[in-house]
């Protein structure tokens, strides 16, 4: 695959974040307490939909993101969000003097901050993909935003999140160039994912020097219990 762009969580999964997967033949899935997302080629086969089956086990679940990909019998799709992937190659990486290093023990209040904004799934162990850089107000973290997918030369930012009382203030702004100082430290570049109906924050990225690179779907499988109908 030339762009490794064009399958972002597999080029991750089998790359640079290889050690953070699950694999079984050609499917792959981030461990389940780090991230939801799974990997298949661009052409799946039955057999790489029923390895990504073991992979999650009955009832389990796996998010895809790329190109539509129709999932054969056996799975129940609960999402299928248009997005859109841009890469930030015209950012302005700058470091930022309030911004702090978070670490493990930060992690219930980055769990608490993730489920009042909604920026997109964070889980217990998603703090292991990279850095995440956070801004504290009298104690209290009210912005974040950090590393995700690792691919070939490129570093997503992600969980890009601000407290609603202090929102306007361009603190995520502020996370974002910090946070890609140390990804072009390593010699990547940035790049993120957004949902397409979230046109507020495309402008913003947008305007902090990212661009369009293609629209692509998230889509949300669960396998089938035995005993259970495919929807």
């Amino acid at each position: 695959m030339s762009d490794p762009l064009e399958n972002p969580v597999r080029s991750a999964l089998t790359g640079p974040q290889c050690s953070l997967a699950d694999h079984r033949g050609r499917a792959a899935r981030y461990r389940p307490d780090i991230a939801p997302f799974c990997a298949l080629p661009l052409d799946p086969e039955p057999a790489d939909w029923a390895d990504l089956a073991a992979l999650v086990g009955p009832g389990g679940e796996a998010v895809l993101a790329g190109p539509a990909r129709p999932a054969p019998a056996g799975w129940t799709t609960v999402m299928d969000l248009p997005g859109v992937q841009m890469t930030g190659d015209g950012l302005v990486a700058e470091p930022d003097p309030e911004a702090v290093r978070l670490g493990p023990a930060d992690v219930p209040e980055m769990l608490d901050l993730v489920a009042r904004t909604r920026p997109g799934p964070f889980k217990q162990r998603t703090i292991e993909l990279g850095t995440y850089l956070g801004i504290r107000r009298e104690g209290a973290l009210v912005a974040m935003a950090g590393e995700r997918m690792r691919v070939p030369g490129r570093t997503e930012i992600s969980a890009v999140c601000t407290d609603p009382a202090v929102r306007g203030q361009g603190l995520a702004a502020r996370l974002m160039r910090a946070v890609a100082v140390g990804i072009r430290e390593r010699g990547d570049e940035p790049f993120l994912h957004a949902a397409a109906s979230n046109t507020g924050a495309i402008r913003l990225y947008e305007h902090l020097g990212f661009t369009l690179s293609r629209e692509l779907v998230f889509v949300g499988l669960t396998r089938v219990s035995a005993g259970q109908s495919a929807a």
